[in-house]
Protein backbone atom coordinates (compact mmCIF):
# COMPACT_ATOMS: atom_id res chain seq x y z
CA UNK A 1 0.00 0.00 0.00
CA UNK A 2 3.16 2.39 0.90
CA UNK A 3 4.42 2.03 -2.06
CA UNK A 4 1.39 2.63 -4.65
CA UNK A 5 1.42 5.82 -2.92
CA UNK A 6 4.92 6.79 -3.38
CA UNK A 7 4.57 5.58 -6.96
CA UNK A 8 1.40 7.58 -6.94
CA UNK A 9 3.17 10.78 -6.07
CA UNK A 10 6.56 9.79 -7.90
CA UNK A 11 8.06 10.04 -4.48
CA UNK A 12 11.48 9.35 -6.45
CA UNK A 13 11.53 12.60 -8.61
CA UNK A 14 11.74 14.93 -4.98
CA UNK A 15 15.32 14.55 -5.68
CA UNK A 16 14.61 16.81 -8.28
CA UNK A 17 13.97 19.77 -6.35
CA UNK A 18 15.51 18.83 -2.86
CA UNK A 19 19.40 19.22 -3.38
CA UNK A 20 18.58 22.66 -4.42
CA UNK A 21 16.98 23.55 -1.28
CA UNK A 22 19.98 21.83 0.68
CA UNK A 23 22.39 23.71 -0.94
CA UNK A 24 20.57 27.01 -0.24
CA UNK A 25 20.00 25.86 2.98
CA UNK A 26 24.15 25.71 3.42
CA UNK A 27 24.91 28.71 1.38
CA UNK A 28 22.66 30.44 3.74
CA UNK A 29 24.27 28.55 6.88
CA UNK A 30 27.39 29.65 5.87
CA UNK A 31 26.81 33.57 5.85
CA UNK A 32 24.77 33.36 9.03
CA UNK A 33 25.31 31.84 12.45
CA UNK A 34 26.46 28.44 11.03
CA UNK A 35 24.54 25.22 10.78
CA UNK A 36 20.99 25.97 11.48
CA UNK A 37 20.37 23.02 13.50
CA UNK A 38 18.75 19.33 12.88
CA UNK A 39 15.16 20.97 13.51
CA UNK A 40 15.19 23.76 10.98
CA UNK A 41 16.65 21.01 9.12
CA UNK A 42 14.51 18.58 9.60
CA UNK A 43 11.46 21.33 9.05
CA UNK A 44 13.16 22.57 5.58
CA UNK A 45 12.74 18.56 4.27
CA UNK A 46 9.12 18.56 6.34
CA UNK A 47 8.04 21.75 4.15
CA UNK A 48 9.63 19.90 0.82
CA UNK A 49 8.38 16.42 1.23
CA UNK A 50 4.71 17.88 1.93
CA UNK A 51 4.45 20.59 -0.63
CA UNK A 52 5.59 17.82 -3.60
CA UNK A 53 3.44 15.56 -2.07
CA UNK A 54 0.40 17.98 -2.02
CA UNK A 55 1.03 19.70 -5.64
CA UNK A 56 1.68 15.66 -7.57
CA UNK A 57 -1.10 14.59 -5.53
CA UNK A 58 -3.36 17.43 -6.85
CA UNK A 59 -2.49 17.38 -10.32
CA UNK A 60 -3.27 13.57 -10.46
CA UNK A 61 -6.82 14.48 -9.01
CA UNK A 62 -7.26 17.03 -11.71
CA UNK A 63 -6.09 15.18 -14.63
CA UNK A 64 -7.62 11.99 -13.73
CA UNK A 65 -9.83 12.38 -16.82
CA UNK A 66 -7.38 13.88 -19.22
CA UNK A 67 -5.01 10.40 -17.77
CA UNK A 68 -7.72 8.66 -18.48
CA UNK A 69 -8.10 9.47 -22.30
CA UNK A 70 -4.19 9.39 -22.81
CA UNK A 71 -2.44 6.18 -24.02
CA UNK A 72 0.69 7.49 -22.48
CA UNK A 73 -1.08 8.18 -18.53
CA UNK A 74 -4.05 5.52 -18.50
CA UNK A 75 -2.46 3.46 -16.30
CA UNK A 76 -1.84 6.25 -13.77
CA UNK A 77 -3.14 5.42 -10.10
CA UNK A 78 -6.61 6.70 -10.18
CA UNK A 79 -7.78 6.38 -14.09
CA UNK A 80 -6.90 2.52 -13.46
CA UNK A 81 -8.86 2.38 -10.04
CA UNK A 82 -5.77 1.69 -8.08
CA UNK A 83 -6.32 4.59 -5.39
CA UNK A 84 -9.52 5.98 -4.95
CA UNK A 85 -10.24 10.31 -5.31
CA UNK A 86 -11.29 10.15 -1.87
CA UNK A 87 -7.66 9.10 -0.34
CA UNK A 88 -6.29 11.16 -3.18
CA UNK A 89 -8.04 14.19 -1.26
CA UNK A 90 -7.03 13.22 2.09
CA UNK A 91 -3.34 12.82 1.47
CA UNK A 92 -3.65 16.12 -0.46
CA UNK A 93 -5.56 17.72 2.38
CA UNK A 94 -2.91 16.10 4.96
CA UNK A 95 -0.09 17.22 3.10
CA UNK A 96 -0.91 20.88 2.80
CA UNK A 97 -1.67 21.12 6.94
CA UNK A 98 1.69 19.36 7.20
CA UNK A 99 3.23 22.00 4.82
CA UNK A 100 2.15 24.77 6.44
CA UNK A 101 2.55 23.57 9.80
CA UNK A 102 5.73 22.75 8.84
CA UNK A 103 6.65 26.50 7.67
CA UNK A 104 4.78 28.19 11.19
CA UNK A 105 7.73 26.02 13.17
CA UNK A 106 10.73 27.78 11.37
CA UNK A 107 9.76 31.21 11.84
CA UNK A 108 7.34 34.20 10.88
CA UNK A 109 8.58 34.94 7.45
CA UNK A 110 8.12 30.91 5.94
CA UNK A 111 4.67 30.66 7.72
CA UNK A 112 3.24 34.30 6.04
CA UNK A 113 4.79 32.65 2.56
CA UNK A 114 3.07 29.55 2.82
CA UNK A 115 -0.06 30.37 1.45
CA UNK A 116 1.51 31.75 -1.36
CA UNK A 117 3.84 28.84 -1.92
CA UNK A 118 0.28 26.41 -2.04
CA UNK A 119 -1.20 28.93 -4.57
CA UNK A 120 1.24 28.67 -7.03
CA UNK A 121 2.30 24.79 -6.36
CA UNK A 122 -1.37 23.46 -6.39
CA UNK A 123 -2.56 26.47 -9.29
CA UNK A 124 0.09 24.72 -11.60
CA UNK A 125 -2.38 21.84 -12.32
CA UNK A 126 -4.73 24.30 -13.98
CA UNK A 127 -2.96 26.34 -16.01
CA UNK A 128 -2.19 23.74 -18.63
CA UNK A 129 -6.35 24.27 -19.72
CA UNK A 130 -5.56 28.21 -20.50
CA UNK A 131 -2.16 29.50 -21.21
CA UNK A 132 1.01 27.48 -22.87
CA UNK A 133 3.20 29.19 -19.92
CA UNK A 134 2.45 26.45 -17.69
CA UNK A 135 6.02 25.26 -17.79
CA UNK A 136 7.30 28.15 -16.32
CA UNK A 137 4.71 27.92 -13.28
CA UNK A 138 6.09 24.36 -12.87
CA UNK A 139 9.61 26.27 -12.88
CA UNK A 140 8.40 29.17 -10.55
CA UNK A 141 6.90 26.04 -8.00
CA UNK A 142 10.00 24.20 -7.58
CA UNK A 143 12.30 27.09 -7.96
CA UNK A 144 10.88 28.64 -4.71
CA UNK A 145 12.55 25.72 -2.92
CA UNK A 146 15.93 27.48 -2.55
CA UNK A 147 14.41 31.14 -1.96
CA UNK A 148 12.22 29.05 0.89
CA UNK A 149 15.41 27.40 2.32
CA UNK A 150 17.56 30.28 2.40
CA UNK A 151 14.50 32.37 4.32
CA UNK A 152 14.30 29.15 6.85
CA UNK A 153 17.71 29.74 7.82
CA UNK A 154 18.40 33.31 7.20
CA UNK A 155 14.78 34.51 8.78
CA UNK A 156 15.15 37.09 5.49
CA UNK A 157 15.40 37.87 1.78
CA UNK A 158 18.48 37.94 -0.25
CA UNK A 159 18.20 39.49 -3.67
CA UNK A 160 21.33 36.78 -4.91
CA UNK A 161 18.78 33.95 -3.91
CA UNK A 162 16.79 34.52 -6.73
CA UNK A 163 19.56 33.84 -9.29
CA UNK A 164 19.49 30.38 -7.84
CA UNK A 165 15.80 30.14 -8.18
CA UNK A 166 15.79 31.47 -11.46
CA UNK A 167 18.26 28.66 -12.42
CA UNK A 168 15.70 25.97 -11.35
CA UNK A 169 12.85 27.91 -13.04
CA UNK A 170 14.75 27.91 -16.33
CA UNK A 171 15.63 24.19 -15.63
CA UNK A 172 12.49 22.74 -14.87
CA UNK A 173 10.45 24.60 -17.51
CA UNK A 174 13.25 23.50 -19.84
CA UNK A 175 12.84 19.79 -18.96
CA UNK A 176 9.28 19.99 -18.81
CA UNK A 177 9.12 21.37 -22.43
CA UNK A 178 10.97 18.60 -23.18
CA UNK A 179 8.71 15.86 -21.87
CA UNK A 180 5.61 17.56 -23.39
CA UNK A 181 6.69 16.60 -26.69
CA UNK A 182 5.38 13.42 -25.86
CA UNK A 183 2.04 14.34 -25.91
CA UNK A 184 2.02 17.04 -28.74
CA UNK A 185 -0.79 14.97 -30.52
CA UNK A 186 -2.84 14.38 -27.68
CA UNK A 187 -2.41 18.04 -26.13
CA UNK A 188 -3.36 19.58 -29.39
CA UNK A 189 -6.22 17.19 -30.01
CA UNK A 190 -7.99 17.55 -26.76
CA UNK A 191 -7.31 21.80 -26.45
CA UNK A 192 -4.82 21.83 -23.76
CA UNK A 193 -2.11 24.56 -23.97
CA UNK A 194 1.71 23.87 -24.00
CA UNK A 195 4.75 25.68 -25.46
CA UNK A 196 4.78 22.06 -27.82
CA UNK A 197 1.40 22.76 -29.38
CA UNK A 198 1.98 26.65 -29.67
CA UNK A 199 5.30 26.40 -31.57
CA UNK A 200 5.82 22.90 -32.69
CA UNK A 201 7.97 20.68 -31.95
CA UNK A 202 12.04 21.84 -33.22
CA UNK A 203 10.92 25.50 -31.96
CA UNK A 204 9.97 23.81 -28.51
CA UNK A 205 12.74 21.93 -28.88
CA UNK A 206 15.34 25.41 -29.59
CA UNK A 207 13.15 26.89 -26.66
CA UNK A 208 14.55 24.46 -23.82
CA UNK A 209 17.79 25.03 -25.27
CA UNK A 210 17.56 28.43 -24.68
CA UNK A 211 15.90 28.57 -21.23
CA UNK A 212 18.87 26.18 -20.20
CA UNK A 213 21.60 28.13 -21.57
CA UNK A 214 19.64 30.59 -19.22
CA UNK A 215 19.58 28.32 -16.06
CA UNK A 216 23.49 27.81 -16.57
CA UNK A 217 24.09 31.91 -16.94
CA UNK A 218 22.19 32.01 -13.27
CA UNK A 219 24.50 29.46 -11.79
CA UNK A 220 27.50 31.09 -13.12
CA UNK A 221 26.22 34.63 -12.04
CA UNK A 222 25.11 33.30 -8.37
CA UNK A 223 28.78 31.63 -8.00
CA UNK A 224 30.34 34.72 -9.08
CA UNK A 225 28.05 36.80 -6.23
CA UNK A 226 28.93 34.59 -3.70
CA UNK A 227 32.44 34.55 -4.01
CA UNK A 228 32.06 30.09 -4.33
CA UNK A 229 35.83 28.58 -5.59
CA UNK A 230 36.88 26.17 -7.07
CA UNK A 231 34.28 23.11 -6.13
CA UNK A 232 31.44 25.04 -6.98
CA UNK A 233 33.16 25.68 -10.96
CA UNK A 234 34.27 22.02 -11.13
CA UNK A 235 30.38 20.83 -10.80
CA UNK A 236 29.13 23.65 -13.18
CA UNK A 237 31.19 21.65 -15.86
CA UNK A 238 29.82 18.53 -14.90
CA UNK A 239 26.05 20.35 -15.06
CA UNK A 240 26.90 22.00 -18.29
CA UNK A 241 27.96 18.11 -19.72
CA UNK A 242 25.31 16.58 -18.35
CA UNK A 243 22.93 19.72 -20.38
CA UNK A 244 24.10 19.14 -23.67
CA UNK A 245 23.37 15.01 -23.08
CA UNK A 246 19.98 15.44 -22.44
CA UNK A 247 19.38 17.86 -25.27
CA UNK A 248 21.89 15.18 -27.33
CA UNK A 249 18.50 12.28 -26.08
CA UNK A 250 16.08 14.59 -26.46
CA UNK A 251 16.80 15.31 -30.23
CA UNK A 252 15.72 11.22 -30.68
CA UNK A 253 12.08 12.02 -29.42
CA UNK A 254 11.77 8.53 -28.21
CA UNK A 255 9.69 7.97 -25.41
CA UNK A 256 11.78 5.78 -23.22
CA UNK A 257 15.11 8.10 -24.47
CA UNK A 258 13.35 11.16 -23.16
CA UNK A 259 12.51 9.30 -19.86
CA UNK A 260 15.71 8.60 -19.16
CA UNK A 261 16.91 12.30 -20.22
CA UNK A 262 14.04 13.53 -17.58
CA UNK A 263 14.94 11.50 -14.64
CA UNK A 264 19.29 10.54 -15.09
CA UNK A 265 20.31 13.25 -16.46
CA UNK A 266 18.18 15.92 -14.14
CA UNK A 267 19.39 13.68 -10.75
CA UNK A 268 22.40 14.19 -12.10
CA UNK A 269 22.18 18.14 -12.30
CA UNK A 270 20.33 18.25 -8.65
CA UNK A 271 23.11 15.86 -6.69
CA UNK A 272 26.32 18.01 -8.53
CA UNK A 273 24.93 21.22 -7.83
CA UNK A 274 24.30 19.77 -4.35
CA UNK A 275 27.66 18.17 -3.86
CA UNK A 276 29.76 21.11 -4.97
CA UNK A 277 28.28 23.41 -2.72
CA UNK A 278 28.69 21.37 0.35
CA UNK A 279 32.61 20.79 -0.56
CA UNK A 280 33.00 24.64 -1.43
CA UNK A 281 31.09 25.76 1.99
CA UNK A 282 32.98 22.59 3.70
CA UNK A 283 36.55 24.19 2.36
CA UNK A 284 35.50 27.48 3.16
Amino acid sequence: MLRRYLEFIKFSHTIFALPWALAAMMLAARENQGWPGWRVFLLILGCMVCARTAAMGFNRIADRKLDALNPRTKMRHLPAGQISPASACVLVCVSAAGFVLCAALINRLTLLLSPIALIVVLGYSFTKRFTSLSHFVLGLALGLSPVGAWIAVAGEFDPRITLLGAAVLCWVAGFDIIYATQDYEFDRQHGLRSMVVRLGIEKSLWLARALHAGMFLALVVFGLLSRLGVPYWAGLVIIFTSLVVEHWIARKRDLAWINKAFFQANAVISFVLLAAVAVDVTMG
